[in-house]
């Protein structure tokens, strides 16, 4: 019987006002204000202050920041460089870390160590996992135990505080996108794959409100700070992790975190056969639960699939899917395809091809008579092999809404995915929309609002709500929400587009042309944001630019569809009654997705006198 023993130290280090507190893994200021810092950059200042007024050589501080792991040094400058900008060390001031050309850093402050406290060491029986490798300091707590999960083949080298920390005011968590333990490596799609496991699993926990995947994808970046992403999400934790994966196996290490003062409630390193993923994840998600004092609920223990095949190609859907251009979202279907032929029995990878086919009819213009039956083909399909999933339910009432213009059939399918999962957002916004669109304004405000409470930093629900207030009269907090959801993401199109519409009911045409040729430039195009375009051009009295875009638009659809909605657009906003009329009818026939908008969008309010226009109104049952 081999035997190996760890320990861990209480120590406090002090340097010019700062202080680190070794075992709870926290950097305060003089103040007493706990620092973000990234976990490397945290394993990184440890080890130089530890090592104080020596030289560090570059290949000493990678082994111990990144041991068993081959990193770019770049990885190293990167985090240096972090830990500069928290201390406040300018440029070659060098008051605290001193560079060495071409050899490495020293850390010159003064340092002062206290409440050094031995903690008994832990034995480590047979059956235990190898002691972490020296130079560590990630994953050296007060306490340390060394676990193996009795669960399966799962072994995981877990660290515990040693007085474990209250969850009290933990209401709401962020499962942050992992990060890749080694840029060179890095696998995206495996990344937002184990947080959006992650998430489903946490998700119907009626306690714990989980800030959507939607909501969190964009703190994917390698260098994103955990803490700071979790301030802007409005989360009480932050789940922050790092995974590789090399040949068949995948290596993972993540931390549960307490936003407000950082304070790490939980860790835990895994290294895993890549077909023992799904355990991992389940495990990952007992432990979260096991620290906030949480029953896991139905999601916490379904298997979607037992293929790790099939997930894999889900994930890669997902990554290319949720980025609505045409382009990443064929190349979606294409994955989605093969995670369906590689598994018939997974559900969720329907769900997600019915949403793909949708987005490109209303993000990429495509034909609807070609896509919508096949999004709902892949939606019935959902239901049919797994009618417990609220997203199946969701995704079956975006088919008769956008398509079949079914309200009644839509409002059902809706209410049902609400009654499956009362805090799914997504559930509740596209509720909202649909009541919106068939004027029922005050439920709809009243159902938007309930899903930005549930995903307050979502885009498309901060967007949406921005639309659903204008059309309920309310142009001013429209323009302020929509503002608003511009901030959180410059870069993301449809606040941009739904800005014109507030511009035009305020007769701001210049503010109109400039938000929907930002829309157009950043859709890449889309048909409806350069008809929005015309339209504002027109109504400022620069028709000829106006009936530029439609000749563009014309030329366009020589070669692929162009949705006859904005060629009406143009038509009418140059005056052209019977032409607009017309492509209106076309679209009609075509069952053009945006005809729901018939009845609540301004634009079209000229026409409502029209007998014409009426007749298609009452034709779409609005």
């Amino acid at each position: 019987m081999s035997k190996a023993t760890t320990s861990a130290k209480s120590d406090i280090y002090e340097f010019e006002g700062f202080s680190i507190d070794s075992s709870k893994r926290l950097v305060y200021d003089s103040e007493g204000v706990a620092l973000s810092l990234m976990p490397k950059a945290f394993d990184l200042l440890l080890y130089l202050v530890t090592h104080p007024k020596r030289l560090i050589e570059k290949d000493e501080l990678m082994t111990a920041v990144w041991p068993d792991t081959i990193v770019e040094e770049n990885n190293l400058t990167q985090n240096i460089s972090a830990l500069r900008k928290v201390l406040g060390e300018r440029h070659k001031e060098n008051r605290f870390i001193a560079t060495i050309p071409g050899r490495g850093y020293k850390f010159v402050a003064e340092v002062r160590t206290t409440g050094l406290n031995a903690e008994p060491s832990i034995e480590e029986g047979p059956s235990m996992a190898p002691s972490q490798p020296t130079g560590a300091p990630m994953f050296l707590m007060v306490g340390a135990a060394l676990l193996i999960l009795a669960a399966g083949s799962i072994a995981a080298l877990l660290l515990w505080p040693k007085a474990k920390t209250s969850p009290a005011g933990i209401s709401s968590i962020a499962v942050l996108p992992f990060k890749p333990i080694a840029l060179e490596k890095r696998d995206e799609s495996l990344e937002m794959g184990m947080a959006d496991a992650l998430i489903l699993k946490l998700s119907d926990v009626e306690t714990l409100k989980v800030r959507p995947f939607t909501a969190v994808r964009r703190f994917g970046a390698p260098d994103q700070d955990a803490l700071v992403a979790g301030r802007e999400l409005g989360a009480d934790a932050v789940l922050d992790g790092r995974l590789q994966s090399v040949d068949d196996r995948i290596r993972v290490t993540v931390q549960l975190l307490r936003v407000h003062d950082g304070q790490q409630l939980w860790s835990g390193q895994f290294d895993e056969r890549l077909t023992d993923i799904f355990a991992l994840q389940d495990s990952i998600a007992r432990k979260i639960a096991s620290q906030l004092s949480i029953t896991l609920g139905r999601r916490g223990t379904k298997k979607y699939t037992s293929s790790v095949d099939a997930y894999q190609l889900y994930m890669r859907g997902t990554l290319h899917s949720r980025r609505l251009i045409k382009p990443e979202v064929e190349k979606a279907i294409d994955y989605f395809n093969q995670a369906v032929e590689a598994d018939p029995s997974f559900a969720l990878a329907y769900v997600e091809l019915a949403n793909a086919h949708r987005a490109l009819v209303l993000t990429g213009d495509e034909s609807p008579l070609e896509e919508m039956p096949k999004a709902k083909a892949a939606a019935i399909k959902a239901v049919e092999l797994d009618p417990e999933i609220a997203e199946a339910w969701g995704s079956l009432a975006g088919s008769d809404f956008w398509y079949d213009w079914d309200w009644p059939a839509a409002e059902a399918h809706h209410r049902k995915a609400i009654e499956l999962e009362p805090g799914n957002a997504s559930a509740r916004l596209f509720y909202a929309h649909l009541l919106s669109n068939i004027g029922r304004h005050d439920e709809a405000i009243s159902e938007v609002r309930r899903a930005r409470e549930i995903e307050p930093a979502s885009l498309i629900a901060n967007a949406v709500e921005g639309q659903i207030l204008f059309f309920a009269g309310q142009q001013s907090e429209s323009e302020k929400v929509l503002k608003r959801t511009i901030d959180l993401d410059p870069n993301f199109w449809l606040p941009h587009l739904f800005l014109v519409r507030v511009y035009l009911a305020d007769g701001r045409f210049d503010d109109a042309i400039a938000a929907a040729q930002r829309a157009a430039e950043l859709s890449g195009g889309n048909a409806e944001a350069k008809a929005s375009t015309a339209f504002s051009m027109a109504r400022a009295g620069r028709k000829e630019e106006a009936a530029k875009i439609l000749e563009e638009l014309q030329e366009r659809s020589k070669s692929r569809y162009v949705p006859r909605y904005a060629f009406a657009q143009i038509h009418l906003a140059l005056g052209d009654k019977d032409a607009a009329v017309a492509a209106l009818e076309k679209a009609y026939e075509g069952r053009e997705s945006l005809m729901v908008f018939l009845r609540v969008e301004p634009k079209w309010d000229e026409l409502r006198n029209d007998p014409r226009f009426g007749g298609l109104l009452q034709r779409m049952r609005l």
